[in-house]
This record gives structure tokens, C-alpha cells and sequence, in this order.
């Protein structure tokens, strides 16, 4: 079918419109009222955390709205728009219908998603992201900066760059001596990290895959409570699931190095090949830290990579108050480092740090960089694309660079200490309580508790577990509260972690009244059939 000139003068027409200055002025004006209003509503006492819909009706009004506009033919063509001076406050005719229609889907998008910044949403590890640094993100996405070599992306390289060195020397690493990226969450820093190491102890991995002949068994040395992108690691990279070791944990779950010493010395013994130890800081379960000084003793004693997934808690290191629970990061041989946690900032921003500069290019084995650009050697040490598993990715710290700039780095230690506070204020108010148990003492934001009043001890324990699940299942639907729940030692619980630093005690009073009167209305539907919750931890 050939496509006629009116069909192309139609079409480039169309294709103007989209593209047209005036329009995203005008449409600018009106994302910056609702994104405005809906900043102010969020903090109101009544609005709603999760706006709770069914999966299936939130994919049908999904779809229905992408057959809007099925018809081309039907479609206005404004060619005369690129010839009208008419300024973004005087839209007429087509653009004005087109930002009428941008501000009716940006305020569904509002109405049907997640107010992560209501300070009653108290769930996941993922924060109420600091508003400026979605606007610094926004021209990451509205420019589209992207990366892979230093030319296609000079600016988002500079910033990474930056920031890596930045951040390194807070972490303790000795500057000049280190590396890093950054990539699109911890779960590919995690894998990046191990890759690396993995490379380095058997290096015909990379060139043989799965036909490679190993003298010995690779394997890993893992917390116990490590995240579980550790475990689709080990898959990933063809050293398996069956041959992650977990090493024990002491009565606050952290993991303990003399179990670690007897089983590196039984890894050994067993002609087992140690590609890593993998410690947390924190583990996602409670948020336990683990003793990284003494894994890093055993670790450098039996000359053993050391990779820390400090996704949640790595940045401590902004705090003086806080900065013990990572003391001797800085001599891990990999370190995960997520911005779109502790430093808020939006997802997904995660960093991977190497101690050695000399491991940055021992993740993906291509020959040596400058084949880049040949013609431009001493530019290689910038072509970022030779570090990350993504080839062309995304400028994704401008967010944390932007905010970086304007407000200093105290700003990350006052959101550490404030968020860490507030769950101490939890744990002190459960403590005053005679139906809720704190299930640990909070070393930072996480906070994991059960409500047990008599009569739900008196039901068995798979039907305390079914409660749990059911009440923070209301809940979460009633757009109450978000909070999430856990399992620990067969015995689920409910889990927040405050991510909010607006949320205050008496929000965390208002939550137990909540769960209170939820429980209340619940009880009479028990005990009950056993059914299954299946949302993940985060």
C-alpha cells in the first residue's frame, strides 16, 4: 500500500503537533497546578494512601483510554499550530483539547496511584521521594539523557562521575583508589557486583559458560537474610541456587562471623570454590546490620571477595549519629548503594561501588576499552556502557545531583536521623501497649510487630498468621495506612518502615488505634479457612 503525499503532509502534521513548544508550555502550566494540589491533598488528615482498585478494572480503564484515539482520520491535524504565536495561556481549537486531555489523564494517573509521600504510608522500602528531585528527573525524561559513551551523554556522565567520587569518600573509600556505577536498582547492582566477582574467581566462566570444567564447586556465603536478588543472582550466573551457603544469625539477626570462619574453613575442606561472602547493611527482615569489620577480617585472612548489599542502610555514612552501624564498609570488595531509598531520591538510582578502580571492567570481560572509539582513547575511561549491564540507560542521577546541589549533604543526615527516630518512637509506644509485641529493637527505620491480644494467642498459629495477613489486607484496601507484612521464624507479623520523614507519633498512635478497630471488626470471622498472601518484601 503506498502511502499518498496527503497522507504524509497528514501524518507530519500530527507529528508536529506533539512535538510543538506551545504545547508543552501549556500542558507544563497545567502539570504544575494538579502536581501542586495534589502535594497539598496528600497532607491532609483523610485522603487515602492507596487508592484501592482490582487489578482488572485498573488494566480495563488502562485500556480503554489507549482506544481513544483508534482513528487517525478522526483525529484533528492542526498544521496551523507551529504558525501561531498564540503563548501558552491562550491555547485554541486542537492544542487546547489536547491539554484539556493531558490534564484528565495526569489526574486519573493521581486518582488511581500510590501517595507514597502521605505520611501514612509507612510500607515499603521505597520513600517518599524529596519533590525537587522529580522535577531535576523530569529533564532526564522530557530531554531524554541518555548513556553508554561520554559524547552521547556528557552532562549525566560528569554527574555520575561526580557523584561516585562523592559518595565513595563518605562510604571511606580512599579516593583515587576506587570505582563505581550507577544502574537501575540493587537487585542489577547486586548481580553487576557478583558478576564481577565471579569473573575474577573463574575467569573461564565468562568465555565457556556452563561447559567450563571447574576443579571445584563455586559457591556463595550468604546472611541468612540476605535480599532475595541474591538468589536469582547465583542462578543468573550459573553458580546456582542449591550453592548459596547461609551463614547463621545471632538472636538480632546479624550474621555471625564465628559461623562464617567454620564455614569457610568446611567450604575449603570440601574443595568448594568461595566466590563471595555477601553481608547486609542492612537486611531487609528487621534491618539488621551486620558486623562487617569482623567478615571483613575473616574475609581479607582467607583472601575471600567481600560484596555488602547496603541498598537500604549504606547511607548511614551522611550520619555522624548513625554512621557506627557501617563502620568497615569501606573495606568491602563490592558495595550496593541505593539513592532511591535512604537518600530519597526517585527510582531507580542505585550505586555499586568497587574498592579496587582495577575491578570496574571486571563485570563484562569486552578487550580493553578503547576500542570504543579508537581515534579517542584517553576518552575511554568515560564510556560508562563498558561498566553496566545496560548498554544505552538512562541519565538517572540527576535527581540526587540536583538535590545534592541545592541543599547539601547535611540534608541526607537529617532524613537518616529523623526517619530512624520516628521508629524508635514506634518501638517505644508498642513497648507501652499490652496488645502489640515489638518482635526486635530497631537499629533504623524498620520496625516489625505483631497484634496479640488474648484471643488472637488463643488461635492457633496459622491462624494468627492468616489474621495478620487478612487485617493488613483491609487495611491497606481502606487506604488507611500502608503497611506490609513479614514472616519471622514461621510467624508473621506486620512490618513498617518509615519512609516518610513528615510521618510523626501521632500518626504512629493513630496506626494502632487503626489496627485496633480493625481487629475488632475481624474477630468474629474467626478462625477461618487458611488462604495465602502473596505479596513480597521489599
Amino acid at each position: 500500500m503506498t502511502i499518498t503525499d496527503s497522507e504524509l503532509a497528514a501524518a507530519r502534521s500530527r507529528i508536529e503537533a506533539a512535538y510543538a513548544p506551545d504545547l508543552l508550555a501549556a500542558a507544563s502550566l497545567k502539570f504544575s497546578e494538579l502536581i501542586t494540589t495534589h502535594a497539598r491533598s496528600i497532607q491532609s488528615e483523610n485522603g487515602n494512601v492507596l487508592n484501592w482498585n482490582h487489578p482488572v478494572d485498573n488494566i480495563e480503564l488502562a485500556r480503554q483510554h489507549l482506544h481513544t484515539h483508534d482513528s487517525l482520520d478522526t483525529d484533528p491535524t492542526p498544521a496551523d499550530l507551529s504558525q501561531q504565536d498564540t503563548g501558552p495561556q491562550q491555547d485554541t481549537g486542537p492544542q487546547q483539547d489536547t491539554v484539556q486531555e493531558f490534564q484528565q489523564l495526569m489526574q486519573l494517573m493521581l486518582d488511581r496511584g500510590h501517595n507514597l509521600q502521605n505520611p501514612r504510608y509507612i510500607g515499603h522500602q521505597v520513600p517518599a521521594s524529596l519533590p525537587l528531585a522529580g522535577l531535576f528527573d523530569a529533564i532526564t525524561s522530557v530531554t531524554n539523557q541518555v548513556m553508554a559513551v561520554y559524547e552521547i551523554g556528557p552532562w549525566a556522565t560528569a554527574v555520575e562521575l561526580a557523584l561516585i567520587e562523592m559518595i565513595g569518600k563518605e562510604i571511606g573509600f580512599t579516593p583515587g583508589t576506587f570505582s563505581g556505577l550507577v544502574t537501575h536498582g540493587g537487585s542489577l547492582a547486586n548481580l553487576t557486583g557478583l558478576l564481577a566477582a565471579r569473573n575474577l574467581a573463574c575467569p573461564e566462566f565468562w568465555t565457556q559458560g556452563t561447559q567450563s570444567q571447574f576443579e571445584s564447586t563455586p559457591v556463595l556465603l550468604v546472611s541468612s537474610d540476605a535480599h532475595y536478588s541474591v538468589t536469582r543472582s547465583a542462578g543468573i550466573l550459573g553458580i546456582g541456587a542449591d550453592n548459596i551457603i547461609k551463614v547463621p544469625l545471632d538472636e538480632q539477626r546479624r550474621m555471625q562471623p564465628v559461623a562464617l570462619k567454620e564455614l569457610i574453613l568446611k567450604s575449603q575442606s570440601e574443595n568448594q570454590n568461595i566466590i563471595a561472602v555477601i553481608a547486609c547493611a542492612c537486611a531487609t527482615p528487621i534491618g539488621a546490620f551486620d558486623p562487617l569489620n569482623d567478615i571483613a577480617d575473616l574475609c581479607e585472612q582467607y583472601q575471600l571477595w567481600l560484596h555488602v548489599d547496603a541498598a537500604h542502610g549504606g547511607p548511614t555514612c551522611f550520619s555522624k549519629q548513625h554512621q557506627h552501624l557501617t563502620a568497615g564498609l569501606c573495606r568491602a570488595d563490592s558495595v550496593v548503594f541505593d539513592a532511591h531509598k535512604m537518600m530519597f531520591m526517585p527510582a531507580l538510582s542505585a550505586f555499586l561501588f568497587f574498592k579496587n578502580k582495577a575491578h570496574q571492567f571486571s563485570a563484562f570481560q569486552q578487550q580493553a576499552p578503547y576500542l570504543f572509539d579508537p581515534s579517542a582513547p584517553e576518552i575511554a575511561e568515560y564510556d560508562l556502557g563498558l561498566r553496566t549491564i545496560e548498554c544505552t540507560k538512562r541519565a538517572n542521577s540527576y535527581a540526587l545531583w540536583g538535590i545534592w546541589s541545592l541543599f547539601g549533604k547535611g540534608l541526607f543526615a537529617d532524613l537518616v536521623d529523623i526517619t530512624f527516630e520516628t521508629a524508635q518512637i514506634f518501638y517505644s509506644l508498642l513497648l507501652q501497649t499490652t496488645d502489640f509485641k515489638p518482635l526486635h529493637k530497631p537499629e533504623c527505620n524498620i520496625v516489625v510487630f505483631r497484634y496479640q491480644p488474648a484471643w488472637v494467642q488463643a488461635l492457633p498459629l496459622e491462624q494468627q498468621n492468616l489474621f495478620h495477613f487478612q487485617l493488613r489486607r483491609q487495611l491497606i484496601e481502606s487506604g488507611e495506612f500502608y503497611i506490609v507484612h513479614s514472616v519471622l521464624d514461621g510467624q508473621a507479623a506486620f512490618r513498617i518502615t518509615v519512609m516518610n520523614p513528615l510521618t510523626t507519633k501521632a500518626h504512629l498512635e493513630r496506626l494502632l488505634e487503626t489496627i485496633r478497630h480493625k481487629a475488632s471488626t475481624l474477630q468474629h470471622a474467626f478462625p477461618v479457612t487458611q488462604q495465602t498472601d502473596h505479596c513480597e518484601q521489599t
